[in-house]
Formats: C-alpha cells, structure tokens, sequence
C-alpha cells in the first residue's frame, strides 16, 4: 500500500498508468481493481527495495526480543499489514524468519499472493483483514512490520482517523519487548500522529534508508522503530543519521526535522513536569498514576475526543479533590465550561479551578473547556459525545457504576436579542444586547427587559447593565426588582450564546433612576463614609467634584446626575466608542455639571496632580489635557475618584481594575490629587484571594484608613480608601448612610433603600 503518485518516487510509465487506477488509497474497490490488472507475478515496490533494507532492517529484527530469553530467528511471530503484492515478507521468509502473517483487505491479493508463495514458502500465512479492525488476541506479534501501510491511511484529505484506529491495533497486538517498524516518507502530518502515539512505555528510534544512487533529490524512505517497553517510562526519539548528510528532497528533510524537533520539545516538557496535555492514552498508561485510584490534589490537563472516535475533541482538566473534613456528593462529576466563560480567571487557572472543585463536592472533577469547534452544538449533543470519553478517567469506586453526572456554567438568559455589534480599535468587538432573566421565583419583575453592554475581550462579563422602562420614564412595576432579580452584577456576571434579533425594544429606553448592578450600589453606599463632608459642601451652595474613570455605558455618572444635585461629574474615557455607544443606546448626556474627557485615566490623574499640587487652579478640557486655568472653567481639589474599568488581560487573574490602576504610584497620585476629605473608590473583581490581599496592602500603605464591602454571592469587592486622619466609626455608619439618604434625591425609595442597606456592611480594614 502506499500514497498519492506525486508524493512516491516516480514509478515507470506503466505504473503511472496503474496509479491512476487507484484515486483513493484507502477504498477496497480501488485496490480490488489495482492488483487485478497488476496481477500476482509482478511484485510493486513503492519503495525502498530490498537491497537497500536489508542492512537495515534485519539487524533490528534479529535482535531478541528479550535478553532473558533468547529466540531463534525463525520462532518470532512477525505480521506484516497491508502487504499488498511486495516481495518484503518473502525477503524476510528466505532470511530465515518463518513464522510470518501478512494481512491485507484485499482479497483479490491476498489470493494472488498465496498461490505465489504455497509451494516455496507453505508455513507463510496470507488472511483478508482489515488493518484497522485486527482479528488477533492481544500481545500476539514480536514485530509488526509496516511498509508504506500507515502513509496509504492518511490521505490529508481523510484525516488521522483511519490511522489513529490502525495504530491502537498495532499497540494492541505487540507482545512486550516487541517492535513496530513503519517504513514512511515521513510526511509531516504521518509523523504528528505516529510519534504521539508511542510516548509512554515506547522506546522510538528513526533511521534514514539509503538510497539508489541518483542525479537528483528524490523521496527517501525512513524507518522508524518503536520498542515496547515493560514500564511507562518517556524516552526523546533517537535519529541515527547526521541530518546534514540527508540528501533527499529539501521539503521532505525540513517537515521530517520540524516534526521531530517539536515532539522532542514536548517530551522534554513531560520530562521536565511542565503542565502540558496529555493525551487519554497517555494516562492510561500511568503517565500520572493510576487514574483508577483518588490521588488528592492531582491534577492534570488532558485532551479527550479524535476524528473517528467521536465528533469533536475537548480541552479538558482531571483535577481529584485535596483533603476536606465533608463527604463528597459523588466520585465523578463533569463540569462543561461554555466558551463563553472558558477564558474567566475561575475555569482558565488552577487556583480557580480548585475553586470549582470544592464547590462541587466531586472527589473526581473533569472539566471540559469549550470552544469555537463546539458553538454550533447543543448542550444535549456535547453531553452524548462527551459520555463515552470521560468514562476511562472515571475512578474505580465510581458510585458502583452509575452515571457519571454533567453540570455546567449557566448565564440564566430567558431572550436575548442584539441590539447593536459592532468594534472598536481599542476594546476590540463590542454587543449590546437586551435580555431578560429565567424566571426562577416565580416573580413577575424577572419579566423586566434589561439592556447589557458587553466586551467580546471579556466574553461573560457585563460592563453595564440597565433597566429598560416604556420611554426610561419610572414605573411602578419596578418596585421589588432589586431583591428579586436574578444577580447580574457588571463586571462580574456571565453572558452566553448570542441570538441576533433585529427587532428593538420599541419605546423602551434605559431607565436612569434604577441601579442595575450591586456593585454600583455599593460604590454609593461608600459616601457615607464622608456624608458629614458632602452635606456641608452642599449647604454652603457648592459642588461637590466627582471624577468617574471608565465611563462605560454611562450608567453610573448618569444616576449620580439625577439623584445628587451638588455634584459636578467628571467623566474619564480612553475610547470614544464607548462614549458614543453611551449616548446613542444607554441616554447618556452631557450638560454643565456632566462633562466627559476621552483620555488616559492613569495620564489624566497624573497631569491634575503635577498642576493642583503646585497650587495652580486647573482647567480641563475635553481632550482630558490640565492645564493652568483662566478666570474661568476652574478647578479645585477632586473630591471623589472612582475607578470602574475592566483588565484586558484575562489572564492576570485581576478582572478589574487594569493591574496599573493598583500600582503604588498611580494609588499616591489618587491621594495627592483628592481634597482633604476626599474619597477613592475601586471596584476590584478577582478570584484569588492572594491578588486581593495585595491590592488591600498596597493601599493600606497610602490611605489612612481604608474600608471594603464584599457583595454577597459576587467577586466584587468594593475598596474605599480615606485621605483623612480622622475617620468614621462602624458604629455611626447607619446614622451616616442616613445622612447620605436625605442628600440623595432617588425617586426609586427601594434603590435609597438598598443603597442605605449596603453601607451597612461597610467594614474598617485595620
């Protein structure tokens, strides 16, 4: 068996004109037809012949398979696949090696080739089978000797599907100690599948066949042996040719050499505990221990799934629970990870998924992390796919056999409908979307639509979320909907699969005297904490100076506006996308005591501080520039910072802020720039207590007292730092969240209401 004729040595004429016959290599009817016309007389080499393998290939099949136990030459069970009519196996009968079996599925050659050898070679064995789907008990063969049989399986237009099953066979079938020769062109593709597939417990070695000589590079063949071993030990593969002499086709030397350097690689990292993937295989074979026992706290990361064996492949973790004092629910769980989430700092690092684990009460968790191969399929069909694929990794004592439970990360989405999709240069694709909540208590306020603002960088995470109303004008109905509404924090909840909807939302417009998210909440009820302050500014007739960095949907600014009168809003934005998404779908407008400046947050906080604290009065223009001010448009000490923008980086395991914003030195320039009294709010959002702990530290060292509110059932948390030596004691925080009530004009009573709860769960950070 063999390949396409423009990827073999160029036979004569008269078997191109065979080869055009063929078409596909790996079709019966094809091969039925070949050898019919060929006949059985004459022998088809594709290549590589005789005089050039025979002191190559009879060495490494001479020698015994194990030292303990010596075997003539003629006792070694050697099978030869896809035969075809080549005169290898013959070769081999003559050398001395009789207990020969070649297989082939066709039966025109199979019959061919044993009336040939009957008389001269009648203990040689000839059967029609299937390579792919051997006949034969495990452990039968010493060696398994392929000539061109992998390369005929692995048409690149087929896939590694026929190979894949052809070499599990090959495993199979291999006695200890024995050896699978697989004489190849070694194409790039042949060579992904075939090293993989002999890691752990193989010893592979890669040989170079000599050539005829000739007066130009042609095709080599190469011989790579790999050697069952007894242990699941991992060895780098072994070239036994100076890969400068190879004097064969430059593209042929360039993919054989790339593909054994990367494999190499790889092998170093197993070698070197690196956390690489592994393959099913890999496992089974104890690359990380006996996965049918608990080993608390392994984990491993792995692929499941291959063309032929199931419809898609899977990124996926094995992670077994560390100790813990509880009983678990089950030994085995599977926790699918949409792709919308796949990337959030909870499924894509270990501290994360760690996490998962414990709340899952799993001793054994596979988590599955999908991606765009899978965005076309339901839930349903992944699960089914998935069942057969997890059942190895299950642990032996898997609750007596029962079903291995799937679980997964839900967004809780009743409608979607997509308002706007668009891009921006700087944050990348951009949806807007209007949903409504799955009604899960029966409450008639999960009926409400919302409208959401998201970043595709950041995909199941909400920028900004707001309330939709007939003409955003308030509504009785609204009433109840902050405790009742499913938790959709921005910046903290998911999204899942987008539906496109064309269709808008009619009258509907974003309702500004309602707060949305918790988090927003939060940051408000935070005033509090200088309530004594903001009311003496706002008796005296002057303004409170607030500056927002991270506009977002404009939401915040915007409720702000409505409900504090004595408040001059600054807005801080990098994108002028964003601002225009903010006017154009969310409301939001400017006027005398709203004004928005598209620059740098981190430049912007800088440059007012290099002005202010050089005792000029400061002028801002809308370009977010400071510079010294006229009589006009100035600008004393800020009052209040808030900081409300999301990381880019993903990875860093901070979600918000951008790891700049909690640098010491933009922390000290917040300071410097604030009055007195002033305030600096974060909205920080990560999952690893080790990265909050560290902000927390950071800005004990610049404020003099610093305060927190953790959102229940969110990864918010809401950090307040204090410019003054004097502080408030938790003991007057409600008497102050009051004072902060009777300064804020909401017409929503419940929104004062859970602004005046939140403050509530104010605590001091000693």
């Amino acid at each position: 068996m063999g390949k396409k004729k423009n990827q073999k040595q160029q036979p004569s004429a008269s078997k191109d004109d065979l080869l055009n016959t063929l078409g596909d290599f790996t079709s019966k009817e094809n091969w039925d037809s070949f050898f019919t016309i060929r006949g059985s007389d004459d022998s088809f080499e594709w290549y590589a012949e005789w005089p050039q393998l025979r002191d190559s290939l009879l060495p490494l099949i001479q020698q015994h398979p194990s030292p303990s136990s010596p075997s003539p030459s003629s006792s070694l069970q050697i099978l030869v696949p896809g035969c075809g009519n080549s005169r290898l196996s013959e070769h081999l009968y003559d050398a001395g090696f009789g207990d020969i079996t070649n297989i082939d599925f066709s039966k025109v050659v199979i019959s061919g080739m044993l009336r040939r050898n009957v008389r001269d070679r009648p203990n040689m064995r000839w059967r029609v089978m299937d390579m792919t789907q051997m006949q034969f008990p495990d452990d039968t063969f010493n060696v398994v000797l392929d000539k061109g049989g992998l390369d005929a399986l692995m048409e690149p237009e087929l896939g590694p599907q026929l190979g894949t099953k052809y070499l599990s066979e090959v495993k199979r079938v291999l006695k200890s100690r024995g050896k699978f020769i697989c004489l190849t062109l070694a194409e790039s593709h042949v060579l992904g599948l075939l090293f993989p597939k002999f890691r752990f417990g193989w010893n592979v070695c890669l040989y170079a066949i000599p050539q005829k000589p000739s007066t130009k590079p042609d095709l080599q063949t190469f011989m790579v042996v790999a050697e069952k071993e007894s242990s699941n030990e991992l060895h780098q593969i072994i070239s036994s040719f100076d890969h400068s002499s190879l004097a064969c086709n430059p593209n042929q030397t360039s993919g054989l050499l790339e593909a054994l350097e990367s494999e190499n690689q790889i092998r170093g990292e197993y070698l070197n505990g690196s956390d690489v993937l592994y393959s099913l295989e890999d496992l089974q074979l104890g690359a990380k221990g006996d996965l049918k026992k608990l080993s608390p706290g392994r984990r491993v990361q792995l692929t499941l799934g291959d063309q032929g064996v199931s419809h898609f492949c899977y990124k996926a973790v094995l992670l077994d629970a560390k100790q813990q004092s509880g009983a678990f629910s089950f030994h085995c769980g599977v926790f699918i990870v949409p792709k919308t989430r796949s990337h959030e700092w909870l499924f894509s690092s270990e501290e994360g998924q760690w996490q998962v684990v414990e709340s899952s009460k799993a001793a054994r968790l596979i988590m599955v992390l999908l991606e765009a191969s899978h965005a076309n399929a339901g839930m349903e069909d992944i699960q089914k796919d998935l069942s057969p694929l997890v059942k190895p990794l299950a642990p032996a004592d898997n609750d007596k056999g029962n079903q291995i439970p799937f679980m997964t990360a839900s967004d809780g989405i009743k409608q979607r409908s997509v308002v706007y999709q668009g891009s921006s240069s700087l944050t990348g694709p951009v949806v807007i979307e209007d949903v409504v909540y799955e009604n899960t208590d029966d409450d008639v306020s999960h009926s409400l639509p919302f409208r959401r603002l998201v970043f595709e960088r950041t995909e199941g995470l909400v920028q900004s979320e707001a309330l939709l109303t007939r003409d955003g004008l308030f509504d009785k109905s609204v009433y109840g909907t902050e405790k009742k509404k499913a938790s959709s924090s921005s910046k903290s909840k998911r999204r899942g699969a987008l539906k496109r909807n064309n269709e808008s939302s009619g009258k509907m417009k974003v309702y500004h005297g309602y707060l949305a998210s918790s988090y927003h909440t939060a940051i408000i009820s935070g005033f509090s904490l200088i309530s004594s302050y903001l009311e003496s500014v706002a008796s005296s007739g002057n303004r409170v100076k607030a500056v927002v960095i991270g506009l977002g949907a404009g939401l915040l600014p915007m409720f702000l506006h409505g409900c504090m009168q004595s408040m001059q809003i600054e807005g801080v934005e990098l994108d002028p996308v964003m601002l225009n998404l903010a006017r154009d779908y969310f409301g939001f407008t400017e006027d005398k005591r709203m004004k928005v400046h598209i620059a740098d947050g981190i430049q912007f906080v800088r440059d007012y501080r290099n002005l202010f604290s050089a005792g000029n009065e400061v002028l801002l223009s809308s370009n977010g520039s400071c510079k010294l001010s006229d009589a006009e448009s100035r600008s004393t000490a800020i009052d209040i910072i808030i900081v409300d923008v999301d990381s880019s980086d993903s990875s860093s395991g901070l979600r918000c802020p951008a790891a700049d914003f909690v640098e010491d030195s933009f922390l000290q320039n917040v300071k410097d720039t604030l009055s007195e009294q002033g305030l600096f709010v974060i909205n920080l959002v990560s999952r690893s207590p080790a990265i909050k702990d560290a902000v927390v530290s950071r800005m004990k060292e610049v404020f003099s007292h610093l305060f927190c509110i953790q959102l229940e059932g969110e990864v918010n948390l809401v950090l307040f730092g204090l410019c003054s030596e004097s502080h408030i004691e938790e003991d007057c925080i409600p008497d102050a969240a009051l004072k902060l009530d009777k300064l804020l004009k909401s017409e929503h009573p419940e929104i004062s209401q859970s602004i005046t709860d939140a403050a509530k769960k104010l605590k001091r950070l000693k």
